[in-house]
């Protein structure tokens, strides 16, 4: 026993040990000290303090993808030295009631142009902002009344923003709603809402503009809704028993700053303040070719799109775009060793600037692991031979790279999965506390009206509703110019009459020659998704390439003329396909709280851009329809999804047919002695 304790403290120490590598990376995050850079440059020219001038978002200010490219290239082929594009950073700041873009060279500490703004929408709301407005109910005498009103205790009571949205109005200012909680008797605050009290904040003159109370609905019990461990009374659930992937030798991965390596994979793990992990320049070695063969440019979530179905004036605008609103990465919340990530796991940090521009740190903010489960790559047993039989079996280790970003009452797992076969798996897990309403039924006989959702306990309704996930793919398979191939399965009669066969179906392609032929609904028609390297081929003559295996196929169900679905109409399809465009980063549009779904990318593809042999990026949309149960309640076990980029054809044959499987590890032996 002593030693399969030393073999797991030594796998633990080397584990979460990452290299200190100063090397710099064109693609790396902005560093505490370029954040402080940024600031102190941009506030030498808007000479004015804090709620003035504030920062809404400060990030990478992307090097053209040529150029990171060639250095790329002159990095791993050494014909010359790899010389680091310039490094900038884009700012969109607030400053007199105005969003200015303002480009910041690091290099030389200046600024390098500035816009101002003029379109619909405001800029992503910073954390500051949302806990400044929280906190102005409880110094507004009718809110205290409310409260009071209630017989409740004002300490025990805590408030939360929510977006407002787009509605038809002429015209909008930067304004939030906040709904309040009760968090006497239970950590779980989200399960008993002060229904009936909306606050409005203006973000801006940072004061409460509307108040609204409809005082008839009690607060929820809060009997049966805490969630802390340590607050947990009998009977207890199941006992989990615990398991371990040991690691003797240490992790098979290396990290180098921020870039990546893993037995036959090497990429770049990137964050954003707004889309949270990013994965760029992901190349797989090919050992028949002996030579990386790049396959993902960059990927990200662009949008998240979760709209809630109950349309009472309480309710109605709870319609959120939480990445381009609440700054998906900016919820990125640090990760629990040992709960979150396995014992083998290695962190990376990540920061963002808060509003006044100085340097946030999330510890912990990425994990990367090697995961294996008893999960099988590839197996056959062989019982046709005369004298033996033959049983080969290669066991599936992956390499996972995972975030959890918490956006208010939702906590939500994204996975990235990468697969010594080729694939790339993306996984996502929905976790946390449902949207709860507070009602007065405590029985569903007691119903006579649609409470736009599922009653869970007494007087608490989860309310229906939707989410959906906007990934950005920029894929070079073996390099830029790819094209985008629909393959249709199609029934076919068999003519033959001799034969005892009716039907089979066949493959019928179709290479999308622009944006509107690429635009699919899945789920309708059995179909095969590829982007190929129309001028490379395989020795038989086939197109490389790489599938989408889709995960959930969820269509939106609003109607194409309700606001909330003009804003969301990048998720009316689930595939969109659009020539590369370094502007083009965000599905909702660069400017998304309170937008009018004017740029988005619904309207980028009605100019029906050419796609065939082109640089081009896929847009895939995977959704979920949400009707709470009760199991959902007081807390979510976690509902997962996912999709796949599989390789097709992109190998001449199996990559991992010669896969070595990890050597068994000798466990002593820990019988007891009776």
């Amino acid at each position: 026993m002593k030693l399969l304790v030393f073999l797991f403290l030594i796998t633990l120490f080397i584990s979460c040990t990452t290299s200190a590598s100063t090397n710099k990376h064109p693609l790396d995050p902005l560093t505490p000290s370029e954040f402080k850079l940024v600031r102190s440059t941009v506030q030498k020219t808007y000479k004015a303090s804090s709620p003035t001038l504030t920062f809404q978002y400060i990030g990478l200010d992307e090097p053209d993808k040529a150029l990171v490219l060639s250095w790329e290239s002159s990095k791993t082929n050494k014909t010359k030295a790899a010389t680091l594009p310039p490094r900038r950073a884009l700012v969109i700041a607030r400053f007199k009631k105005q969003s200015l873009e303002i480009t910041v060279d690091l290099s030389k500490a200046s600024i390098v142009s500035t816009k101002v703004y003029t379109g619909h929408g405001f800029p992503m709301i910073t954390f500051d902002e949302q806990d400044f407005v929280a906190a102005l109910p409880f110094k507004y005498k009718p809110f205290m009344e409310s409260v009071q009103k209630r017989g409740l205790n004002i300490s025990d009571v805590v408030c939360s923003t929510a977006s407002v949205g787009w509605y038809g109005e002429i015209k909008s200012k930067r304004r939030l709603k906040l709904q309040c909680f009760y968090m006497k008797g239970s950590s779980n605050l989200f399960a008993r809402p002060l229904e009936g009290i909306t606050v409005v904040a203006d973000l801006d003159e940072r004061k409460i503009v509307q108040y609204f109370d409809n005082f008839n609905i009690p607060v929820p019990k809060a009997e049966d809704t805490e969630y802390v461990a340590t607050k947990q009374k009998p009977p207890f659930g199941p006992t989990l028993m615990g398991a371990a992937f040991v690691q003797p030798n240490g992790p098979g991965f290396k990290i180098d700053g921020h870039s990546i390596s893993w037995t036959n994979w090497k990429f770049h793990v990137g964050y954003d303040i707004r889309a949270g992990p990013m994965i760029s320049l992901a190349s797989i070695y090919d050992l028949q070719q002996k030579r990386y063969r790049r396959v993902l440019y960059r990927g990200y979530i662009s949008e998240f799109f979760v709209p809630y179905m109950d349309p009472t004036a309480n309710w109605y605008f709870k319609t959120f775009l939480d990445s381009g609103e609440f700054g998906f990465g900016q919820s990125m919340v640090s990760l629990e060793p040992f709960a979150d990530c396995p014992p083998n796991a290695a962190f990376l940090d990540a920061y963002f600037a808060n509003e006044d521009g100085v340097p946030v740190k999330i510890p912990n903010a990425i994990c990367i692991f090697e995961k294996y489960a008893g999960d099988i790559m590839w197996r056959h047993t062989e019982t046709e031979l005369h004298d033996e039989e033959i049983r080969e079996v290669r066991l599936d280790v992956s390499l996972m790279v995972r975030t959890v970003s918490t956006v208010g009452n939702y906590d939500y797992i994204i996975d990235w999965e990468f697969k010594p076969s080729g694939s790339i798996k993306m996984g996502v897990g929905l976790t946390g506390i449902l949207g709860l309403k507070a009602g007065t039924y405590t029985h569903t006989d007691e119903i006579k009206e649609d409470i736009y959702g599922t009653l869970l306990a007494d007087n608490t309704i989860g309310i229906y509703h939707d989410h959906f996930f906007t990934y950005y793919l920029d894929l070079d398979i073996d390099g830029e110019v790819n094209s985008f191939v629909k393959s249709k399965l199609e029934t076919v009669k068999v003519k033959d009459e001799n034969i005892g066969r009716k039907s089979r179906w066949t493959v019928v392609s179709e290479t999308a020659k622009t944006e509107a032929d690429a635009r699919i609904n899945l789920g309708l028609k059995p179909s095969e998704l590829l982007v190929v390297n129309p001028n490379r081929k395989t020795k038989q003559g086939n197109k490389i390439g790489y599938r989408l295996l889709p995960g959930p196929a969820a269509h939106p169900l609003l109607l194409d003329d309700d606001y909330p679905q003009i804003r969301g109409a990048f998720t009316n399809y689930n595939v969109w396909v659009t020539p590369y465009n370094k502007s083009e980063k965000w599905a909702a549009g660069s400017y998304v709280d309170r937008s009018r779904g004017d740029d988005t990318i619904a309207v980028w593809s009605t100019r029906d851009r050419e796609i065939e042999e082109k640089d081009i990026v896929l847009w895939y949309v995977m959704g979920f329809h949400h009707v709470p149960s009760q199991e959902d309640f007081p807390v979510m076990p976690t509902l997962s999804g996912g999709f796949e980029l599989r390789p097709t054809n992109f190998f001449e044959s199996n990559p991992v047919l010669k896969a070595s499987s990890p050597k068994p590890l000798q466990w002593p032996n820990c019988t007891s002695q009776h």
